[in-house]
């Protein structure tokens, strides 16, 4: 009897897309956007022109990197109408849809940090050294700061978000060196340590994302059974635990912090069916 209570109670195990359906769509994303912004040099279909930093989609909707357009007003550029109406929108998408889905739905970075992740679980690398979570905040301030003492956008000479897309149009030459010490920094040395403790894109658009409209939610978080996978992958596990674990039991199940990517991982591994997309308003189901 005990045997065939354990059967009934255990999560029901599910199949590989149905553990991968959201991050199978990210990659499709991230894949999908570089793909738009390569067409055009590789093979002359121009429906995405530029970079992440400023673009044009169908030489129509402009698009501005607000953290760009910052960076480039305290260097003293003159500010055109153009950029400035392309960082309204970005902004006003992700206060809609989270400000850290930019790190895990557009960066391609991510995908090497998601791979340097996957081995260094595969090899059973523990030893891990965290830097403080100020670290990026420190690297953000002193990238405006050198802005305005050098008059340059200054963080986009050293990104490699802005080295890759520039390396898979004219050659990777740096850009490789560049991807081969965020992905071996993140497998040997700090577990998530790129997005998490040092990248000052992810720290700027983390702030609009404490105001997003779009959440995961832990809505059935009475059903969960404190197996860990949610926090084994999420790239900010600390997020998770006010809404699955609260102190109060009445708490929001929402995922509030702005540290949160909207990644969607934890919905995809959790065998007790816990976490949802849902809005900031979402409760208890």
């Amino acid at each position: 009897m005990n045997a065939l209570a354990e059967q009934l109670n255990a999560p029901i195990m599910r199949g590989f897309l149905a553990r991968n359906r959201w991050l199978i769509l990210r990659r499709s994303a991230q894949l999908g956007i570089l793909a738009l912004f390569m067409a055009g040099p590789w093979f002359g279909i121009w429906w995405l022109k530029g970079n992440l930093a400023s673009s044009t989609f169908l030489d129509v909707i402009g698009l501005t990197d607000p953290l760009v357009l910052l960076q480039s007003f305290l260097a003293g550029h003159a500010v055109a109408l153009t950029a400035l109406v392309g960082a309204l929108t970005v902004l006003a998408f992700y206060a809609i849809v989270g400000g850290r889905v930019y790190c895990s739905w557009v960066c391609p970075i991510n995908i090497v940090t998601d791979a340097a992740f996957w081995l260094r679980n595969r090899l059973r690398i523990n030893a891990s050294w965290q830097p403080r979570k100020s670290t990026r905040w420190w690297i953000l301030t002193t990238a405006l700061a050198v802005s305005v003492l050098t008059g340059t956008i200054a963080w986009e000479l050293v990104n490699p978000i802005t080295m890759l897309q520039r390396g898979l149009v004219f050659g990777m030459g740096l850009a490789w060196v560049v991807v081969a010490a965020v992905f071996l920094f993140d497998l040997a040395v700090s577990r998530r340590g790129w997005c998490s403790y040092i990248c000052p894109v992810g720290a700027f658009y983390g702030t609009i994302g404490n105001l997003s409209l779009v959440r995961v939610s832990a809505v059935k978080r009475q059903a969960c059974t404190d197996c860990g996978d949610c926090y084994r992958v999420c790239p900010e596990p600390h997020v998770i635990v006010p809404a699955l674990k609260p102190k109060v039991l009445t708490a929001s199940p929402v995922i509030s912090s702005g540290d949160c990517t909207n990644c969607g991982r934890c919905i995809d591994v959790c065998p007790d069916d816990v976490f949802r997309f849902g809005t900031r308003f979402a409760k208890l189901s």
